[in-house]
């Protein structure tokens, strides 16, 4: 098999995915509503890597749109100081959702803190998860599975987009928003129009190995939609890559920033003029920029969706420029170094 061809392959195909959660979502709608009549004293996302970063994205958007209390915490801490997270074992008063999202569905962490969690009787489970057949989607009251995800790569692209798209529809529907919920169908069409538009542009930023550090900004629901991409960088490319809200760059990271470094910006609609502003003085530094917005932007999704309902589309074009400087490189982004696809600890 050519290097890199799954990586690839994922990456173009995901639109499919990402109207396979709209579905499973839809399927599940009784279920969830359900859950999300309950009153809870807070919402939890938990995961492990990229799908702990998506629990941040996933958190800020539920607590945005519902105006509860939602927050993340990586699976391993929950597991091991779940004090911290859901407060002691015995205050069994403090009513706890918790949205389990895993790929594999069979992360040691991510399964070992829904035992506990259960055990413990803080509340409801709902899984979130490409694999249905694996521990995490037993142990959920209300499973998620959107099949159509499962990947052939370690690094997570088609996968992590696609139980975003859920974690987004589920949110619409928590905060009664069955307008946004709707429009989120024209999704899979206009992620494929953005990556054959865009093609070349993560193509022009991916192959220039001039380029020796990465910089994603991101705020309120996209800072952990930054931090993904950030790590696909690192995943597959071996490059110095970090995340940062927009206005946390000024305070001592852009000292970093040189002609060697790019900034990537992924946009919102409410706070675009301070983040551009953060932009041009980064430019003005000599670094390249890239941002992305609905429009306006170097990559712009022209999309017309509102912005809770389409923030995954700062995704493919920055998984494909990750893909295509991983082969500039000489890696393959198929098979990251040092990494596997599932974390098995003895836990």
């Amino acid at each position: 098999m050519e290097r890199g061809h799954h990586t690839r392959n994922e990456i173009f195909c995901q639109p499919e995915a990402w109207a396979n959660a709209l579905d499973m979502v839809e399927q599940a709608r009784t279920g969830l509503t359900q859950i999300f009549n309950a009153d809870y004293d807070q919402v939890l996302f938990t995961g492990c890597g990229s799908t702990y970063y998506l629990s941040l994205a996933a958190a800020a958007l539920y607590q945005q749109m519902t105006g509860k209390l939602a927050r993340a915490v990586p699976g391993g801490e929950l597991l091991l100081n779940p004090e911290t997270a859901v407060g002691q074992v015995s205050d069994l008063s403090r009513n706890t959702l918790l949205v389990a999202v895993s790929r594999s569905g069979s992360t040691t962490e991510t399964v070992r803190a829904v035992e506990q969690f259960k055990k413990q009787n803080h509340g409801p489970v709902i899984a979130i998860t490409n694999y249905g057949d694996q521990p995490l989607a037993g142990l959920a009251d209300l499973p998620l599975v959107i099949q159509k995800g499962q990947e052939q790569s370690v690094a997570q692209t088609r996968s992590f987009a696609s139980m975003y798209v859920a974690a987004t529809a589920m949110t619409m529907l928590a905060a009664g928003a069955e307008n946004l919920r709707g429009e989120m169908n024209q999704l899979p069409d206009a992620g494929a129009k953005l990556l054959a538009r865009y093609e070349p542009v993560a193509r022009e930023f991916g192959e220039n190995l001039d380029f020796d550090r990465f910089y994603f900004l991101g705020s309120g629901a996209r800072y952990g939609l930054a931090c993904e991409v950030n790590l696909k960088m690192k995943e597959m490319t071996l490059t110095h890559s970090e995340p940062f809200h927009f206005l946390e760059f000024r305070h001592g990271p852009m000292s970093m920033v040189s002609e060697n470094a790019v900034v990537v910006g992924l946009l919102s609609e409410k706070n675009s003029s301070h983040e551009q502003a953060v932009l041009y003085e980064m430019q003005a530094l000599g670094g390249q920029v890239l941002s992305l917005a609905e429009s306006g932007a170097r990559v712009a999704f022209g999309s017309g969706l509102p912005e809770s309902a389409r923030n995954v589309l700062h995704l493919p074009v920055l998984q494909l420029m990750a893909y295509y400087r991983s082969m500039a490189k000489g890696l393959n982004p198929d098979s990251p170094n040092n990494l596997t696809s599932v974390i098995y600890l003895d836990i």
